[in-house]
Formats: C-alpha cells, sequence, structure tokens
C-alpha cells in the first residue's frame, strides 16, 4: 500500500453532532481537509467513515499517520 499525502500538520477541529457520519480523508488530497471530496477516486485509498456517539469538538488527523484514524493522537509532532 503506497503512503498517503500529508495533508497539514495540525489536526482540525471540527463540531461534530451526535447520530451523524463524517467521512475522513485517508489519501491526504482533498481539497475539503478532513473530509474527503472523492480525490481517491482511481487510488487504493478510501474514506473512513466516522460515527458521532457526542456532540463535541473533535480533532481530525491531517497529517494522516495517526494509529487512531481518524482522530489525532499527536504523529504529527513524532515526524
Amino acid at each position: 500500500m503506497s503512503e498517503p499525502t500529508r495533508a497539514g500538520s495540525t489536526p482540525i477541529g471540527v463540531e461534530v453532532e451526535a447520530g451523524k457520519s463524517y467521512w475522513w480523508c485517508s489519501c491526504g488530497k482533498s481539497a475539503k481537509q478532513p473530509f474527503c471530496d472523492g480525490s481517491h477516486k482511481g487510488s487504493e485509498f478510501t474514506p473512513q467513515k466516522y460515527d458521532a456517539s457526542e456532540s463535541k469538538k473533535a480533532f481530525f488527523c491531517t497529517c494522516k499517520a495517526t494509529a487512531n484514524k481518524p482522530l489525532c493522537d499527536g504523529s504529527h509532532s513524532r515526524g
């Protein structure tokens, strides 16, 4: 599997709503970071679904190196 494109160096905070689903960009090429805009088409990447269990501010990874996909785990500061 090829490596995703690093879309940023810091997470993006998004107010998510309980019961709603969000599609996180896993390839790093979306112009609508941190969410998918279909830029992965023709690649091995697919967006990852995030179901919000509660309304809160969630911090989505943009470096694409997180082990806690789609949320940031601080990997951007380690590399």
